[in-house]
């Protein structure tokens, strides 16, 4: 079976969750579980904490503001999106936008695991301090951005700022440009 293909059924697998009666508040509430997109042949895995509103609505991560911030970051790292794959730790969007709980994270976590396992990529890039402390649990998020660390398991990480907290904060705007030209020397 080809990875793709198995990368296909998982995500299948993730999306039929809805309606599955886990009992899990993100999993009930939500209009749609997100499994990611992208290729099973990513050489970058990019893992954001959960999907926002928007994302819930389209069923594909990072389409709203933060998603054109994202787009506009690979753009300067010289990285199509399309040759990404995109994800998030939780699949399902918590309401009112809250953090996962931690039990939520841990029933989410092996569909992650899996799409790892399936994608093989050479690096995974964080999102924000919640994504990171799930791959490098003692690493703050303001101290290894922009910087190759290996993380939890011998993974390969390359944390970012998540784009959303450029929005609030536009003194981060710049520093996120300055971690994408990084991550651009990185990959070289």
């Amino acid at each position: 079976m080809s990875a793709q293909r198995d990368l296909d059924e998982l995500a299948e697998e993730i999306r039929a969750h809805k309606g599955a009666g886990c009992g899990f508040e993100v999993c009930e509430t939500c209009t749609q579980l997100v499994p990611g997109v992208g290729p099973a042949s990513a050489e970058i895995v990019i893992v954001g904490e959960a999907p926002g509103a928007r994302e819930d609505a389209a069923g594909v991560p990072f389409v709203g503001a933060a998603g054109r911030l994202l787009d506009t970051l690979l753009a300067e790292a010289g990285i199509p999106r399309e040759a990404v794959f995109i994800t998030n730790v939780v699949k399902a969007r918590p309401p009112r936008n809250r953090d996962p709980r931690r039990d939520e994270v841990a029933h989410h976590w092996p569909w992650l695991e899996r799409q790892l396992d399936i994608i093989r990529p050479q690096l995974l890039v964080p999102l924000g301090r919640h994504a990171l402390a799930r791959f490098a649990p003692d690493a703050k998020i303001a101290e290894v951005h922009g910087a190759r660390l290996e993380g939890e398991g011998g993974r390969q990480l390359f944390p970012l700022y998540h784009p959303a907290a450029a929005l609030y904060n536009g003194g981060l705007r710049a520093t996120l440009f300055e971690d994408a030209q990084a991550l651009r020397a990185a990959l070289s």
